[in-house]
């Protein structure tokens, strides 16, 4: 519908020649005008001119008006209608604003009350027009996401074709929660958003929260949403995840790192599948799948000593091991040229081919951070190349262990006390995607101890971790 300050076309349907000749002359005055006594001649003024509001009486001759709607609703989407009801038919006026008209007056009625309703239909078309518009970019957005993050799961070894069928099983229930278990950088968040767009929720918001980047004190405001003053800084109303993605799926990453108390909050909501902003009194329903991810072992959440079995039980209902790299090097080659041609791309180089030394070069590497580690080394290969392929000494491999020095170091025997520290300290930021207060735990060691060790080592960090 036209919004801007041209002149509105409106056309009126009323077999009763006073009512239309008298909405005629009222709205003349700012509009073009077309009236017509009876639909078949407003369908002809429909096919040949451009409506932007039909104002329509409900009994007719030839059709009723709700039948007039859901033609214009059909051939004319654009087009907002606005009904005429008598006193006594409010049934047939909440039909028809259930069939999707905008407005209604009454008869009698006013000059006033026909300037109130094309203005408010005037407002509910520009809210119509701003909701396609952010559904359109919301839907372009999505398209940029599963691009940048590599929507499509590449490989062809064993493994991941058995991954590729677990989903596509899995994404045909609509609410069965799925368990995702695999090393940092395997692409368990990857797999998560495939399920969800195999899914009949592909449509609805997918949203993936870090469970171990969630304050304790913060957990009820980020998952079940707060009203404006109901804590100290609340200075406006917030939707927790459970309330914006609603119809959709969530997703909860290292869902292992939760401690204890807030794994008894997430169980709870999830059996009641209910919720309660926070300042509020209201339960509130919610339908969402659940994927859950974690590089913990199905021994390390079954045990109950780290994870509660309950909550385990009621994650795991379907799960997915997801192999380390180093376990299906087949898959190295496709990757690496997939990354290759995003990373020339972005960069803009004309690099057009690798070089089959490189592949015997990754194959033999153990890939301790896993596809992750590949996108960063292609990056870097990319990044330093100076011709059309890419050569083994654009793989700084060797180094690429940060602070190890040489790759073997990892896994030869070690006798030196110090050397057997750092290494340790190396495997295990690794573990966790470098991760210093995960490392720390695992360590059994103080952050600013773990820091001192960092420091006296000289061990460096990936730039996006630094």
């Amino acid at each position: 519908m036209a919004t801007n300050k041209k002149q509105l076309n409106i056309l009126v349907i009323d077999d009763d020649p006073v009512i239309r000749n008298l909405t005629r002359s009222i709205l003349k005055q700012k509009s073009n005008v077309y009236a017509v006594e009876k639909p078949s001649l407003a369908f002809k003024i429909l096919s040949n001119e451009t409506i932007d509001i039909l104002i329509c009486d409900y009994h007719l001759p030839e059709m009723n008006g709700l039948k007039v709607l859901q033609k214009v609703k059909d051939e004319y989407p654009e087009i907002e209608v606005i009904m005429i009801s008598n006193a006594g038919n409010m049934d047939t006026v909440i039909d028809a604003l259930r069939k999707g008209a905008a407005d209604f007056f009454r008869k009698p009625f006013t000059a006033a009350q026909i300037w109130v309703a094309i203005e408010r239909t005037k407002r509910y078309a520009e809210l119509n027009s701003s909701l396609s518009h952010y559904k359109e970019k919301v839907s372009l957005l999505k398209k940029e996401v599963n691009k940048g993050l590599g929507q499509v799961i590449i490989g062809k070894s064993t493994e991941i074709k058995e991954i590729k069928q677990q989903m596509q099983m899995v994404a045909q229930t609509p609410n069965t929660s799925v368990l995702i278990i695999g090393e940092s950088g395997t692409g368990k968040e990857l797999v998560a958003r495939g399920i969800h767009n195999m899914s009949s929720r592909k449509e609805e918001m997918f949203g993936a929260v870090n469970m171990s980047a969630i304050p304790e004190l913060l957990f009820e405001s980020e998952f079940f949403g707060h009203q404006k003053g109901s804590f100290t800084g609340a200075i406006f109303d917030k939707a927790g995840w459970f309330e914006s993605t609603n119809k959709g799926t969530l997703f909860f990453d290292e869902i292992g790192e939760m401690t204890m108390p807030l794994q008894v909050k997430l169980l709870r909501v999830l059996e009641d599948r209910k919720f309660v902003r926070m300042g509020t009194q209201r339960e509130q329903d919610f339908d969402i799948r659940i994927i859950a991810a974690t590089n913990k072992t199905i021994k390390e959440l079954s045990s109950g000593k780290v994870f509660r079995t309950d909550l385990y039980h009621r994650l795991g209902v379907f799960v997915i091991h997801i192999p380390p790299l180093r376990a299906r090097k087949e898959d190295i080659r496709a990757l690496a040229n997939n990354f290759l041609g995003i990373h020339a791309k972005n960069i803009g180089k004309q690099i057009t081919s690798i070089h089959p030394d490189v592949y015997e070069l990754l194959s033999a590497y153990p890939f301790p951070g896993n596809i992750r580690e590949l996108k960063n080394l292609m990056e870097r290969a990319v990044i330093v190349c100076q011709s059309e392929q890419l050569l083994p000494q654009h793989f700084n491999i060797n180094s690429s262990i940060s602070g190890s020095g040489e790759t073997s170091a990892l896994n030869s025997p070690i006798y030196d006390l110090k050397e057997l520290e750092k290494v340790t300290i190396i495997r295990v930021l690794q573990k966790v995607n470098f991760n210093k207060a995960e490392a720390a735990r695992i360590l059994n060691l103080e952050w600013n101890a773990l820091y001192r060790r960092i420091q006296k080592y000289n061990i460096e960090f990936p730039k996006e971790n630094s």
